[in-house]
This record gives C-alpha cells, structure tokens and sequence, in this order.
C-alpha cells in the first residue's frame, strides 16, 4: 500500500537545529510516517538518529539520495566514492530505495552526456539490485526538453533500463506535461512520486513600482516569473486525481515537498499540505 511521507530537504535546517530525531518527532506529530532523506548529511549523529525515529517513533524511511558523481563544493554520497556506505546506511534503515535527485550539471551539456549519465546510473542500478535495493531517478523540468522529437527523460528510460524513476508532479507541470497522464504513462517504472504543488502567485508590489517608473523590462520579467510552489492542496493541480493515479501506478511513497516557503514555517506548510490531503480523503495513507 502506498504512504504518503515528507521530503527531507524541506527540514534540513530542522535537521541542523535539533537533529533527525527531535525533527522527525515533531514531523511524526503532525501525522506523517514516513520520510525521504535529502540534503542531509549521512555522518554517524544523524544516522543513528534516522535508526532512533524508526524503532521510537515507526518512521518509515522511505528512500535515501545519492548521486553519480560528487560535484565540487558540494555535500553528498556518491556512488562513485561511497557505494559500500550507501549500500550500508540503506541496510542499517530498511530503506529499500535510494534516488538520484537531478541530472548531473555536466550532463546538461549535451545529449550525448544525458546518454553516457543513463548508461553509467543503469550500472549502478544493476549492482544494487543485488543488494535489494532499487535505484530511481527524480525529474525536474528540464528533462522534457525535446531531441528529434524525443523527450530527454525517455531518453534516460530507454538508456538505463533498470533504473526506475521518481516523479515529481510540480516539475512535470512546469514542464508542460499533464501529471496524471504521465504517471500513466511511466506507471511500470514508478516507485515514488513528489507532491508538490503548482501556484501562480501575485505580483508583487515592487512590480507595479518598476512599471510606475517605465522600467518595462524589469516589470515583464516579475511577470513571467510568478509560478511558485505550493503547499498541497494550495495551487492549481489536482491532486484528487493524482494520488490514485499514483496509487495505481504501484507507486510505494508520495513525498510531500516545497521547495520555497514564501515565509511559511516548515512547519505551517507541512500541517496545511497534510490537512488538505486528509480533506481529499487521503487519512488512509499517511
């Protein structure tokens, strides 16, 4: 059955703060049970934690992040450098899928880099496999981009076959693409999909400003930059609709996450996103 959790990332300052436990305490409060980990360090304190929540609190850790390769500057586990610890650290927790969060900036480049990324992630796909672990990968939007008519996520599909994805639905949005439609379509390869929600936003005052005083440009881009992300429940996108289709796509985890809050707490956004999803008739899957 599917169960609806949260996305570390929205919590990381939380996690920084008072640490996993105390975090996820307060998350578990609300009334979510299971967690995704994102852009939080994986070192001894934090792990021993995450193993704390699931035996105090039952809190499911539904998958773990990585990348291919550790970019420069940049925290994280890679799969080039750290595949044992990954491997162990998603032994140690039950978790039983790991997900790589974007595309690799590199591979941005070209279609050919796309390629080659897809090709070395299947490797890694096969190899933790054999561990029971599965290996997914998370889209944004700029994986619908078009190559002869092709979009690049099907390209990354067809080039790592045993790979599955995560399927973030603010991001298929934003890509131009119906979010139930393509979880339809991609429901054989769909482990967990992010509720997110797509809002189009006011313009801000300082906009009208701008235009007072003839700065047309400056006005025209607060224009076309008023899509924001949203609470669920709190946008435009119909989740009444998206979490059966995700539901029978066999998707095991619906994470909700917020990329920018706006002001909001974390706190507020997860309570309200919770609720809305409780008004949908969704208590069942939390």
């Amino acid at each position: 059955m599917a169960k609806i959790g949260v996305q570390a990332m929205m919590l990381r300052e939380s996690f920084a703060e008072v640490g996993a436990f105390e975090t996820l305490r307060k998350v578990n409060a609300i009334g979510y049970n299971a967690v995704e980990i994102s852009q939080i360090e994986m070192n001894g304190a934090n792990v021993a934690e995450l193993e704390q929540a699931r035996a105090e609190l039952g809190m499911d850790i539904a998958s773990l992040s990585v990348m291919v390769e550790k970019p420069v500057g940049r925290p994280g586990e890679s799969l080039r450098d750290d595949f044992d610890k990954i491997v162990d650290d998603a032994k140690r927790l039950d978790a039983k899928l790991v997900r790589i969060g974007m595309l690799p900036f590199g591979a941005m480049s070209s279609i050919g880099a796309v390629v080659d990324f897809a090709k070395e992630a299947n490797g890694y796909a096969e190899k933790l496999a054999e561990h029971g672990i599965g290996l997914y990968y998370h889209n944004h939007h700029i994986e619908f981009a078009k190559f002869d008519g092709k979009y690049m996520l099907d390209i990354i599909v067809e080039n790592s076959p045993a790979m599955g994805l995560e399927l973030d639905v603010h991001w298929v949005q934003r890509g131009g693409l119906d979010p139930v439609r393509t979880i339809e379509k991609y429901a054989d390869r769909t482990a967990m999909v992010h509720l997110k929600d797509y809002r189009i936003g006011a313009l801000a005052p300082e906009a009208f400003g701008k235009l007072e005083a003839g700065d047309i440009a400056g006005f025209m881009g607060d224009f076309k930059n008023v899509v924001q992300f949203a609470e669920v429940g709190e946008g435009n996108l119909d989740f009444a609709s998206i979490v059966p289709a995700a539901q029978a796509a066999g998707a095991q985890y619906m994470l909700v996450e917020q990329d920018e809050l706006y002001g909001r707490t974390v706190w507020d956004a997860l309570q309200t996103s919770y609720d809305n999803l409780v008004g949908l008739g969704f208590k069942d899957l939390f």
